[in-house]
């Protein structure tokens, strides 16, 4: 479980695309690797990964095929800017909202522009999750958690503050580009009853 917070801003260093395995990708990072061991998930983009191998400032995880063609990670090449986050611990701050790293669909950046500091950004949901976003509501984008400002039809708005553009993937970001979209888990559920009725 995560919280959408982004404590890195990592990078991919190496993409090694399998034949008859999963795709090895190498994230440079800032992290204390001594703190973490082979076999722990790390969010990056919203995507929970296991890592399998680490080195001075880098550490691996292996994606599979499924994965590749339902996130925006088929698209990671040298050098793409990775939030990353790492797995709450019982006692951490809660600081965004429960975030499962299983991200549900891709959204498309529609518009950005300036709000007094701030970016306003509107986003185009997949028309299947479109329902689950609802004003004054948690999304996680790229594994970052935000609130919703406003949401008509599969578009939503939300603000960027700068500290948010700096210290996530969110200050490059242009219009047309594509993030992992994971609905708040409570919208899940709720919607999950309403349908049993």
């Amino acid at each position: 479980m995560f919280t959408g917070i982004v404590t890195d801003l990592g990078e991919v260093r190496r993409v090694q695309r399998g034949e008859n395995r999963e795709t090895r990708i190498e994230i440079a990072t800032r992290y204390d690797l001594d703190t973490i061991s082979l076999g722990a998930s790390i969010a990056h983009n919203g995507v929970c990964l296991t890592v399998v191998d680490k080195g001075a400032g880098w550490y691996a995880v292996e994606v599979s095929g499924e994965t590749l063609s339902k996130t925006t990670l088929g698209g990671w090449r040298e050098g793409t800017p990775v939030n990353l986050e790492r797995a709450l611990a019982v006692g951490d701050e809660l600081g965004g909202h429960i975030v499962s790293g299983h991200v549900d669909g891709i959204a498309r950046v529609a518009r950005i522009r300036p709000d007094n500091q701030s970016l306003r950004f509107t986003f185009e949901a997949p028309a299947a999750l479109a329902k689950f976003v609802a004003p004054k509501g948690s999304v996680a984008l790229d594994g970052v958690s935000l609130t919703v400002n406003e949401a008509d039809g599969a578009e939503f708005g939300i603000n960027v503050i700068p500290h948010t553009q700096t210290a996530t993937t969110f200050g490059r970001l242009r219009e047309g580009d594509v993030v992992n979209m994971e609905i708040d888990m409570l919208a899940r559920y709720v919607a999950r009853l309403l349908e049993r009725e």
